[in-house]
């Protein structure tokens, strides 16, 4: 599976791994993708039943188009992490990326690679504990590493922190500057209301990530998937733009040059790259 699907994420709906029965209507909700969670979403006691039955749909269930699905493993600092990590190697089952939560050190994503051998699935870690955040820019730089996550709920109680916007904002902007030094891109932490009278709130904290150079927001449920799709999606004028910097500079063969009156060098095209790729989905 390419890299350049992960890129373009805006949006992937964590779905329970214990519950087959909601696996394939995630793809109706608009969303990028699904990620099949094994972690927080599966109580202690049935870790074995969703690890077999998230397989067994993964096995059955051909790729449908660019819908993504993705499979977010336990701790590999956890016995159901490591039977989840040995059942995937020994399966065959190539999900289109492995989300790896409270990854803490480069060495664990390293092993993980070796583990999995050629067949080597993107990997997401997840930064959420204060030893995390100390080893954010070795952790996205490791091999296999296709986009890092923002674990904000986890991080605000490791920390002894409110999982509220400023004092998580020096946190957020660690872990976008780790991935952007790593060149991967960097997805934010669900919203944790679900029973707001509206989308405001979402659609508020959904633009300041956006700002600081977030390309996604992961959703936990259904109902979020739509206002993050607006945000993160380009507006026709946005796409027209970002098109007309896109043709100059390949036009100009990387060559600084000049589109309505701004000048476009190799940083800018970057921007504008993304942006046609994103409108192109």
């Amino acid at each position: 599976m390419p890299r350049a699907e992960l890129r373009t994420v805006r949006t992937l709906l964590f779905t329970p791994g214990d519950r087959p029965d909601r696996f394939a209507k995630a793809q109706s909700t608009g969303a990028d993708g699904q990620i099949l969670d094994l972690e927080d979403a599966v109580a202690a006691g049935r870790k074995d039943e969703a690890r077999a039955r998230v397989l067994e749909y993964l096995r059955r269930t051909p790729r449908d188009g660019g819908f993504l699905r993705c499979v977010r493993i336990n701790s590999l600092g956890t016995v159901a992490g490591l039977n989840d990590v040995s059942a995937l190697a020994a399966s065959g089952v190539r999900p289109d990326a492995i989300l790896v939560p409270k990854s803490e050190h480069p060495a664990e994503l390293r092993l993980l690679a070796r583990v999995l051998g050629r067949a080597l699935v993107p990997l997401v870690p997840f930064v959420e504990t204060a030893r995390g955040l100390r080893w954010a820019e070795q952790i996205a730089g490791a091999p296999g590493i296709a986009a890092l996550a923002f674990g904000g709920m986890d991080l605000a109680a490791d920390l002894g922190a409110e999982l509220a916007w400023e004092p998580m904002l020096c946190h957020r902007v660690h872990v976008v500057r780790a991935a952007a030094v790593a060149g991967v891109v960097a997805w934010d932490v669900p919203y944790p209301g679900l029973r707001d009278a509206d989308d405001a709130a979402l659609i508020e904290e959904t633009r300041r990530s956006k700002a600081l150079g977030y390309t996604a927001k992961l959703a936990v449920h259904p109902r979020q998937v739509g206002p993050i799709l607006r945000v993160f999606t380009p507006s026709p004028d946005e796409a027209a733009a970002a098109l007309r910097v896109v043709e100059a500079y390949e036009r100009a063969a990387g060559g600084v040059c000049e589109v309505d009156g701004k000048m476009i060098d190799a940083p800018v095209y970057r921007s504008a790259k993304r942006i046609a790729d994103l409108a192109s989905r």
